[in-house]
């Protein structure tokens, strides 16, 4: 095969490429590759920061060769880039495209895997450097990850080899440590990156800086002067084509340890010292281990399960949960979850953090809201204003990433009258910056070596040991009625009062 020559780089980068390797991507034919992998890998070779010596292989059960699998690809880029494709620069990389089909329990899949890196080696000069993206059920990762030792394609005598494993790392506590003693039979825990792609968001990696590189935020950032924090992840889909794996799973075991918890770390942890990878870390794991188990009866009172029925979302009908495909009729799997935790450490005692998150909501959302106390009134009291309502610090994920703060001004005239004043931050705005998938910082640190943005075992463990009693007592415990709330609304009305009892309400920006 004929190789173009290097491209024109449109962008140039402040940072540096990346190492030359191959990643290899296993369940390469699911949407996923498609959608967000694959484009993560333009943006990263279109702002130079993927190398020059770089080449992909998918492995996947499905029967084609590497010019199908590359053709396949090249119909469908243009459907989910997130910027307008320079066709010299998608020349280039998907010219380096390669596939491997087989099972993956199968060791000759892994022999000819092993040819064809050692090929790409010789042909792209990628100096034995591979890392391997498990984009597979959670059934085949310890699978995989022992072929590939068996294999010996994850030894480190000839270039460093890491492995990607995409969530949920295991379904409770117990299959989570099991699945970590397994992987860790074959790979050392600094060869592990566990990912979770809500951790490439501009806004999340922001957290802190915004936090720490402003003297203005970090010394009110406790509970002296925070009432409550909220956390919102709301999708406007059902599970559509997921109903296999959804039912299996559902929306605690999906969102709550793993997306969820790394907001909270993140939001809470204390000041490290140094970006470098395990001390960032350390602290967000002293968060997980400080966040309270519930009690059986703490669970009946601060968690909320729902399941959604029949309804709309913008417009467009939306199924009842029990009606979607390959989705038993009398399925008790939740699609919401609304939860009150408390973490146990100077900074934070007796704070509430709130969260929620479902499917078939109305808005596509990701927002973490730092509610702050209440003003005192008394200077007030002879005036026409009613109440003073609390500033608000709503830091936006997902779809338009930024940063919002809520404040009280006065609004003009003779009479004393306070009007709200929300000041807004867009990063596409203030910076011009391009459309991104999630996973292009996150694949470009896992190619440095850096996993500062990736789970590290004992996290993993500390945030299923504070699932586990819900996960226990909902077991125990079948829901009493679901279908509970209509698909286009915001859960069910035991999620409203979770906070209605504690004289607050949820916020979400319109």
């Amino acid at each position: 095969m004929q190789l173009l020559e290097e491209p024109v780089l449109t962008k140039t980068s402040t940072g540096r490429a990346a190492d030359p390797c191959v990643m290899v991507i296993f369940g390469a034919s699911g949407d996923l590759t498609k959608r967000k992998l694959i484009p993560a890998l333009y943006n990263l070779a279109k702002d130079n920061l993927l190398s020059r010596d770089f080449a992909l292989v998918g492995v996947a059960r499905n029967e084609m060769n590497s010019e199908q699998f590359r053709d396949l690809i090249n119909k469908e880029i243009g459907d989910f880039a997130t910027t307008k494709l320079d066709p010299q620069q998608w020349e280039w990389l998907s010219q380096r495209i390669h596939y491997v089909s087989g099972d993956f329990d199968d060791p000759n899949v892994y022999q000819t895997l092993d040819n064809l890196l050692k090929s790409l080696d010789k042909q792209f000069g990628t100096r034995g450097n591979y890392f391997y993206y498990l984009a597979t059920a959670p059934a085949f990762f310890a699978t995989i990850v022992k072929r590939l030792g068996n294999a010996g394609l994850v030894s480190e005598e000839q270039g460093w080899r890491r492995v990607i494993i995409e969530k949920p790392f295991g379904r409770d506590l117990g299959s989570a440590k099991a699945l970590n003693r397994e992987i860790g039979k074959v790979l050392h825990e600094k060869q592990i990156y566990r990912i979770d792609h809500y951790l490439g968001k501009e806004t999340v990696q922001n957290i802190m800086v915004f936090r720490f590189a402003n003297g203005i935020f970090e010394p009110i950032w406790n509970r002296r002067y925070i009432d409550h924090v909220q956390i919102t992840v709301g999708e406007t889909v059902g599970v559509e084509q997921r109903g296999m794996y959804y039912d299996t799973a559902g929306t605690l075991r999906d969102m709550v340890p793993n997306h969820i918890f790394q907001l909270i770390s993140l939001t809470a942890m204390e000041t490290p010292v140094s970006f470098d990878a395990d001390v960032v870390r350390d602290e967000q794991a002293k968060i997980l281990k400080a966040l309270t188990p519930m009690t059986d009866e703490e669970v009946l009172t601060r968690t909320v399960r729902g399941q959604y029925g029949e309804g709309s979302v913008k417009g467009r009908k939306i199924n009842a949960y029990r009606n979607e495909p390959m989705v038993p009729p009398d399925s008790r799997t939740e699609t919401f979850v609304a939860m009150k935790l408390f973490i146990d450490n100077w900074r934070w005692a007796d704070v509430p953090f709130y969260l929620r998150t479902g499917k078939a909501l109305p808005k596509r959302t990701t927002e973490i809201t730092i509610q702050f106390k209440r003003a005192p009134f008394m200077l007030f009291r002879k005036t026409a204003v009613e109440k003073l309502e609390p500033n608000r610090l709503t830091l936006h994920l997902q779809p338009d990433e930024g940063i919002s703060l809520s404040f009280g001004a006065k609004i003009p005239g003779p009479v004393v009258q306070i009007g709200g004043v929300n000041m807004n931050f867009n990063y596409t705005d203030y910076f011009n910056a391009t459309p991104q998938t999630g996973y292009e910082r996150l694949f470009y640190d896992c190619m440095l070596g850096d996993a500062t943005l990736f789970q590290r075992s004992d996290m993993v463990e500390a945030a299923w040991n504070v699932v586990a009693p819900v996960l226990d007592v909902w077991e125990a415990l079948p829901p009493r009625r679901f279908p509970n709330y209509a698909a286009g609304t915001w859960g069910p009305l035991e999620s409203d009062e979770l906070l209605a009892k504690d004289g607050r309400h949820w916020c979400v920006t319109e």
